[in-house]
């Protein structure tokens, strides 16, 4: 894979090799650049260790070119197939053509980041290793690992020693500009990958609102008990039975500031997270918990 810390002979050493049609050695390359053969040969081994040239072994080096010695095969280097990976990466725009697209669904666009959220949430966080339904302390745990994975820098507030935390302050949003421009969609699929997190784990806990800039520096994400003991805003207990998210009017709203882009806040439970427990393959890859 291309690397972003490659420097311009670095990039000039590909193109000519690119541009050659044909195996070429370290002393062709260097003539047709102008430097040093083993200026060369270093920025050949760099390439070949991040996989976008390969090494190979000719027995000769070709039409009218002598061999190097008796025997001994040439050393060639020649392009590593496939499209160019190195060079920008648009995927904020991808990201912004994507939201703008779901943002057209009008009213429905505020469900389908939620489901989208909860899917997610289901995958990126490792099942329980045993039948042991996890306390609500363990279940606070791992979700705040999976945000500081995220990128999130997470910080639990309240509860005690035997109590889990009723909130979760985010200082940092990975998504800061799109949840800027469309943070109808982006904080509550936010909301939604806590909820299907928990919902994976079989929490006896669920996130219950998430409120965008509660100050300036910061989100926060209230959590309350899925089964009704010590409920968050509204006594409202979040999960039905086996763990799965409640639906209906009773179901605490997306918190905060208006929406840029006029949409109120919708019921956060309008649909229930897909179930990946039956270990199909989801839509990414799992993070790494510590």
């Amino acid at each position: 894979m291309a690397s972003g810390r490659e420097g311009p002979r670095r990039r000039e050493v590909l193109d000519v090799l690119r541009a050659a049609g044909g195996p070429l050695g370290v002393a062709e390359t260097a003539e047709r650049i102008g430097v040093h053969p083993n200026t060369v040969r270093f920025h050949l081994d760099a390439l070949v260790a991040e996989g976008l040239v390969e090494r190979r072994s000719e027995s000769s080096s070709g039409p009218g070119r002598p061999r190097q010695g008796p025997g001994r095969p040439r050393t060639v280097y020649v392009p590593t197939p496939g499209m160019d990976r190195g060079g920008a990466r648009g995927y904020r725009l991808l990201a912004r053509m994507l939201l703008s697209r779901l943002a057209a669904q009008g009213p429905e666009a505020r469900a389908s980041a939620m489901e989208t959220g909860r899917e997610w949430g289901g995958v990126l966080v490792d099942p329980p290793q045993s039948r042991r339904r996890p306390t609500a302390e363990e279940a606070a745990a791992s979700l705040v690992a999976l945000l500081d994975d995220l990128g999130f820098d997470p910080t639990p507030e309240g509860g005690g020693a035997d109590r889990p935390p009723e909130r979760i302050r985010l200082r940092h949003c990975p998504f800061l500009e799109l949840a800027e421009e469309y943070g109808g969609l982006v904080c509550p699929l936010h909301l939604g990958l806590m909820q299907g997190a928990l919902a994976r784990l079989r929490a006896p806990l669920t996130a219950t609102g998430l409120e965008p800039f509660a100050t300036p520096d910061s989100c926060l994400a209230r959590l309350a008990h899925a089964d009704g003991e010590g409920d968050g805003p509204g006594g409202v207990p979040a999960h039905g039975p086996g763990g799965v998210p409640a639906h209906g009017p009773d179901s605490v709203p997306v918190n905060g500031p208006a929406d840029p882009h006029g949409m109120r806040p919708a019921d956060p439970h309008a649909t229930g997270p897909a179930d990946h427990a039956n270990g199909s393959a989801g839509p990414g890859r799992k993070a790494v918990h510590r």
